[in-house]
Parts: C-alpha cells; sequence; structure tokens
C-alpha cells in the first residue's frame, strides 16, 4: 500500500507537535521545516483538526497543538483519517469505479483483507512511539 502526500505531511506535522507538546507550532514553521507546500500543508492540518488530532489557535502565539496525547494517537487511526478519500483500487471507491470484472472478481475481498491487515498493524503503535529521537 502506498500512502499519499497527504497522509505523508499529516504524519511529519503530528511528529512534530507530538515532539513539542508544549508549544503552538505554525503551519508556516512546519512547512519550512520539512520544505513542503504551506498551501497543501494547511489543507492537511484542517483535516487533523475536524477529526480531533489536532486543536488551532489563530493570531499571535496561535498555531497547533495535539488534542490528545502523542500515546493516545493511533497511527492507524490517523492513516484511516487521511486516507479516507482515497481507495486502494479503483472497485473500492464510491460507486465501485468503473471496472468490467466487479460481478466475479475474487481480488476485492482478497485487498481488502490485505488493506484491513495493513490498518490494524498500524493500530499496534501511537504517536509516541514516532517521536523518539525525532529532531529539527
Amino acid at each position: 500500500m502506498r500512502l499519499t502526500t497527504f497522509t505523508d505531511y499529516g504524519l511529519r506535522a503530528l511528529m512534530m507537535l507530538a515532539n513539542e507538546p508544549d508549544r503552538a507550532i505554525s503551519t508556516a514553521e512546519i512547512s519550512d521545516s520539512f520544505n513542503i507546500s504551506r498551501h497543501h500543508l494547511a489543507k492537511v492540518m484542517a483535516t487533523l483538526s475536524a477529526d480531533g488530532f489536532i486543536k488551532t489557535q489563530r493570531g499571535s502565539g496561535g498555531g497547533a497543538r495535539l488534542a490528545r496525547l502523542a500515546k493516545d494517537i493511533k497511527i492507524g487511526e490517523v492513516v484511516r483519517s487521511l486516507e479516507q478519500e482515497q481507495s486502494l483500487v479503483e472497485c473500492f471507491g464510491h460507486g465501485g469505479g468503473a471496472c468490467a470484472i466487479t460481478a466475479t472478481c475474487r481480488l476485492k475481498s482478497m485487498f481488502a483483507s490485505a488493506e484491513n491487515a495493513f490498518l490494524n498493524d498500524l493500530d499496534q503503535y501511537t504517536l509516541a512511539d514516532c517521536k523518539a529521537g525525532f529532531s529539527f
């Protein structure tokens, strides 16, 4: 399974926030630290906020902080949140896509099982497991 850039950026941002839980960090600072698009990261941060992983504050002294302790944020939960619009294969998408063999395909159940195993394995790890040794 290949994760999207959206998820990659989200995981990076969360690791940075977990590394410094006592201070609010701006999207600009995160963007600059990783040399990634500020505009794209802003969308990622909005999703992380809407899904309850971070809390944000505008203005002077504003920025983002974790909404929960790093030990309470499972990596699988984050990936599910950030990948919710991305289907592993076309037939998993809304409406089943345009696959001509959907009615007789046996791969779909195999892919679904593999995807669930992947995400369930990621649920064994928390954001706290990712922050050790992480520096900027």
